[in-house]
């Protein structure tokens, strides 16, 4: 069932028409093979570029879509209704534009945004380690001055399309205690890929671990000031949370219609389940959970489109939104009994993809720390 969205502007309406066309007729139809198959969607994300699906929410003057913030998640949230896995991408390869964006110099624009912002590039997020996830600044892969830039050494793990991105947008130690951001191509000499991630869910995108062995870049590759590389990092990922947000209310939103379809369809004791009060009210609470969610990112989308401080609302939209995709999820299950623990509906595939959302772009106990530290009175 399509939600009844209020948008702030008749192209915001005709953008998700446009975007649940998409969906329905691109998506849709092959999601299931795919993740079954655990299968790469060739050629998905080139049609969503060449929509203008991938560059949103940036700006008009770079090629960008110059759309609000509360208008691009509640397209991801569409996208991720159908197939989390490729709205996950979607929100990684914005994610992965920003630093660029935001920190680049008018040459650095210039020469790399029109593919990025084309889609004929995707981007990867490369910040986390095997010992470094929440903790970003006990990163160990350094970068090392060179005469004409920097050489690479280190890993890097947990990379969304890790090995089929065009660039990477990596993080690495150039110094005592100084980090800094690098615009990375996709086939550096000396960066190679392990094996894919055996994942609960969101099998069709790539998840990897990155090697760097005496990988050189020019100093060109790098955004920013050598030892900004946290704070790119972390004004990032608040418009990331924000999209791990958008997603979990997708993956919520698919998994309620589907459990009320059923619902209404199946009979017991000479009456639709969904007339049972206690299946109704279940189903009621569902409800409630996605819409409070969907409530709680778009306040925080809101208050960044407004130039307004954010970063205590993204978190509470990340926590809010995935702790609400387990808990919907898990209750479609339930809804639809025995048939539900099976391959032969979708819910079981949101039930496990709704989970990594509570773990990526920071878990929800360092998003409580966040939170926790808002309510500190100064």
């Amino acid at each position: 069932m399509p939600v009844d969205r209020l948008l702030p502007s008749d192209d915001a309406v005709d953008l998700i028409a446009l975007t649940r066309d998409i969906a329905d007729k691109v998506l849709d139809p092959i999601v299931d093979a795919h993740e079954k198959a655990e299968t790469y969607p060739d050629g998905v994300f080139a049609q969503l570029g060449a929509a203008g699906l991938l560059s949103l929410p940036q700006p008009e003057e770079w090629g960008g879509g110059g759309q609000p913030y509360e208008v691009y998640l509640q397209v991801l949230e569409e996208i991720a209704a159908r197939w989390a896995a490729v709205a996950v991408a979607v929100s990684v390869h914005s994610l992965s534009s920003h630093p660029l964006l935001a920190f680049g110099t008018d040459e650095q624009r210039k020469r790399w945004l029109p593919g990025i912002l084309s889609g004929e590039q995707i981007g990867a997020y490369s910040l986390s380690e095997p010992q470094a996830g929440s903790d970003a600044a006990a990163l160990r892969c350094a970068a090392t001055p060179s005469d004409d830039g920097y050489v690479i050494n280190g890993s890097k793990s947990w990379i969304t399309h890790g090995g089929r991105a065009d660039f990477y947008t990596l993080f690495a130690r150039t110094g005592e205690g100084s980090i800094s951001c690098f615009l990375i191509p996709g086939d550096l000499d000396g960066l190679s890929f392990g094996k894919p991630e055996e994942k609960m869910g969101l099998h069709a995108v790539p998840t990897t671990s990155a090697f760097y062995d005496n990988a050189h870049v020019d100093v060109d590759r790098r955004i920013g000031e050598e030892g900004q590389g946290l704070q790119i990092a972390f004004s990032a990922l608040d418009s990331g949370r924000l999209g791990i947000a958008a997603v979990a209310v997708g993956i919520a939103q698919a998994a309620l219609d589907e459990a009320c379809a059923y619902a209404n369809e199946r009979t017991t004791f000479g009456r639709k389940i969904i007339d049972h009060q206690g299946l109704g009210f279940l189903l009621a609470d569902m409800a409630a959970a996605v819409a409070s969610a969907r409530a709680t990112y778009l306040d925080a989308a809101r208050r960044r489109d407004l130039g307004r401080p954010y970063s205590t609302q993204a978190s509470v939209a990340k926590l809010t939104a995935t702790d609400a995709a387990m808990k919907v999820t898990t209750d479609a299950v339930q809804v639809l009994g025995g048939v539900g623990y099976t391959r032969d509906f979708r819910v079981e595939r949101y039930m496990r993809e709704a989970k990594i959302t509570q773990i990526f772009e920071g878990t929800n106990q360092i998003q409580r720390l966040v939170i926790a530290r808002g309510l500190v009175t100064k």
